[in-house]
């Protein structure tokens, strides 16, 4: 299939053999096995243990008289880690301290309140980089869906459930939108993704913070740069009642996950997606337009960009601020990473994170501990996910096939 309204602009020299070698980077990544990414997170774990020693406290006093008594410095160590391991568990999945079934399970419900824009955002990351795409503009493109579906959610009047399902499609075409235009400025000039969706994010992140400087905007009687609340009809609904936060854009994205695998697995369009990610020249010979895909690709990863900003728009925080995306764009990259870009992965991975993000506080309070803990553990999966051949080496871990045959 051809397209005459977008010019194909081949890649040459430099350019070109920049291009192979980003998506045999990003390829290695995504083809690392099941194993390599489990490990990847067992080692960031254990790294992340071994501060958790270094923070205690007691273990530092202890270790002054090491030598005289060993067992002191090792029991403060077990101290420690049990007590960060048990605050991270008890943030996370079940609080065993509690004395009501709902303060018991209220940890998970929280993980998967977190994990929801993750997913979200994580599903579109996921497409891209299977289209060979390094989308790094998540976090505008949620920033912008979020700033949509929040002004549809308190500007406008609109009855009960098509207020709700306006405000969400205004979430992903704002997304979609914002991902056009690195897709576009892809296609058509071959300006690299990576340089233009990090601007991107900049323009949107100074954007937004401009429009909540308006007084169609802002709160009334407020010169805080936050929006009003938006209105309940656009809210999505809680799942388990007013004791939880979980809400209904989480069964969304769940939808949106299957929706996903079933486009990139099932059918034609997902076919010349993946297809331009492992092949552009091979792509194009074959009679697809690969400068279409692209500019497809980016603005499915920019509506579901979008969908993770509704849920917390009207989801979770319910108000708009510039600090509405928090770190989660950026966050969305090491889940879809971390999940092979699979749907199914994605979602696991999201969970993950959730439950580190809603472990924080918790790791704080009980733990005596800082909540930057959870985030150095998050970089640590980043780069250990981003460095496969690191992972196979710590554990012995067996090198892939295509690997074994290339060196022979």
């Amino acid at each position: 299939m051809s397209d005459t309204s977008v010019t194909e602009q081949p890649e040459k020299g430099s350019a070109e053999s920049g291009g192979d070698r980003s998506r045999g980077v990003l390829r290695e990544i995504l083809e690392s096995s099941t194993l390599v990414v489990v490990m990847a997170v067992v080692a960031s774990l254990a790294i992340g243990g071994l501060l958790v020693i270094f923070a205690d406290e007691a273990v530092r006093e202890s270790s002054v008289y090491f030598f005289s008594r060993p067992g002191d410095t090792f029991a403060a160590i077990a101290a420690a880690l049990g007590a960060a391991y048990t605050a991270i568990f008890q943030g996370a999945v079940v609080n065993l301290d509690a004395d009501t079934f709902t303060a018991f399970v209220r940890p998970f419900t929280q993980t998967l309140t977190m994990a929801t824009p993750l997913i979200f955002a994580g599903l579109g990351l996921g497409i891209g980089f299977r289209a060979g795409l390094f989308n790094i503009g998540a976090q505008g493109q949620l920033l912008i869906g979020a700033t949509v579906g929040a002004y549809v959610g308190f500007a406008w009047d609109l009855p009960w459930g098509l207020h709700l399902i306006v405000a969400v499609i205004g979430c992903a075409l704002g997304g979609a939108v914002w991902g056009f235009i690195p897709g576009f400025l892809k296609a058509r000039t071959g300006a690299h993704e990576v340089i233009v969706t990090i601007m991107l994010n900049y323009v949107g992140l100074n954007l937004v913070a401009w429009l909540l400087t308006l007084e169609s905007f802002q709160r009334p009687d407020s010169n805080n740069p936050i929006t009003p609340t938006v209105a309940e009809t656009s809210q999505y609904p809680l799942i388990l009642g007013s004791g939880f936060n979980l809400h209904l854009g989480f069964l969304f994205a769940l939808a949106c996950a299957f929706g996903v695998w079933w486009l990139m697995e099932r059918s034609t369009l997902g076919f010349e997606f993946r297809a331009a990610g492992a092949n552009p020249r091979a792509a194009r010979t074959a009679g697809m337009s690969v400068a279409k895909s692209y500019i497809l690709v980016m603005m499915i990863a920019g509506a579901l960009a979008g969908l993770a900003g509704s849920a917390q728009v009207l989801g979770t925080e319910k108000v708009l601020t510039t600090a509405t995306a928090g770190s989660l764009g950026f966050d969305a990259i090491t889940v879809a990473l971390l999940g092979r870009s699979r749907p199914l992965g994605t979602v696991m991975a999201a969970i993950l994170f959730g439950g580190l993000r809603a472990s924080g506080p918790t790791l704080q309070v009980q733990a005596g501990l800082p909540v930057d803990i959870v985030f150095v553990i998050q970089a640590l999966i980043v780069l250990f996910i981003a460095a496969p051949p690191l992972v196979r080496s710590i554990f012995r871990l067996p090198a892939p096939a295509h690997e074994k045959e290339v060196a022979a």
